[in-house]
């Protein structure tokens, strides 16, 4: 066996013990220190965001509490930007990641999938003034998205959600031009601007622009049906699978009792946590 063969060998040993040790670490520091540390947005109301006190506040956040409550810990919240909260290789950094998250195949390269915990329909919005009847009036049009998401690779006809028992995607219009944004409310604030004046639509989730039509936004869901829907899943750190199971089982028995029935009507008006 020549020297560059062990060397392989060697290091593919140590990869597989390394690897290894990382089996329910996480689940073991977090209950060592009685502390969880939760990655999520600060600026996508209903699902989480910043009180007027500064407080983190929203649906991800009290389930997030959730499971901490259930582990016996105490909560804490980190806000990276959507690129790290889904691109893995945390490095320990966040424990858990609870920021409505799409199972994408993508992801899944990437990230652990504890489980499913609510659905989501992404809808068309339109400026109030828009002349815009149905989904066939956007064709041409500027659409806008947020940046690194499914509402953009819906857009782009790259949408590919890894979970079973979902109907196929169907993309129903060719945009002109798509502009994306950082921040989920960004697009809103462009389209308030007036019908054209920057966008002339915008798609988002059901739950997003609900919110921004309680807030006083100029803007109406386009009556005709759902862009595509979506489930949306708790994420965690590849390499830990004890531990996605630990939350796993969490959010099933959160499932099982009503909490998750609870939570989601109390923050959209109406139960998202069946399919």
């Amino acid at each position: 066996m020549n020297n560059v063969l062990k060397s392989m060998i060697f290091g593919a040993l140590v990869l597989a013990t390394s690897t290894a040790a990382q089996a329910g670490t996480t689940l073991d520091r977090v209950m060592e220190k009685k502390a969880m540390v939760v990655a999520t947005n600060s600026s996508w109301p209903p699902q989480s965001y910043l009180d007027d006190n500064n407080e983190m506040v929203g649906f991800d956040i009290d389930m997030a509490k959730e499971i901490g409550k259930r582990l016996g810990v105490e909560v804490s919240f980190q806000t990276p930007d959507w690129a790290t909260l889904t691109g893995g290789r945390w490095q320990g950094r966040y424990d858990v990641g609870v920021g409505s998250v799409t199972p994408t195949k993508a992801r899944a390269q990437v990230i652990d999938f504890a489980s499913v915990y609510y659905y989501s329909p992404y809808v068309y919005v339109v400026h109030k003034d828009s002349k815009a009847k149905s989904v066939d009036d956007l064709n041409g049009k500027v659409i806008g998205v947020e940046t690194a998401t499914t509402s953009e690779d819906f857009i782009r006809r790259q949408l590919e959600i890894d979970a079973p028992g979902l109907p196929p995607v169907k993309y129903k219009i060719e945009p002109g031009e798509i502009r994306t944004f950082a921040d989920s409310m960004l697009p809103f604030d462009d389209l308030r601007l007036g019908d054209g004046v920057r966008l002339d639509a915008v798609i988002a989730p059901e739950q997003t622009a609900q919110n921004a039509v309680k807030n006083g936004y100029p803007v109406r869901i386009l009556e005709g049906g759902y862009a595509f829907r979506e489930p949306l899943v708790v994420i965690a750190e590849k390499g830990d699978p004890e531990w996605t199971a630990k939350v796993g089982e969490i959010i099933t028995a959160m499932r099982a009792d009503g909490t998750l029935a609870t939570l989601t009507t109390k923050w959209y008006g109406k139960d998202y946590s069946a399919n």
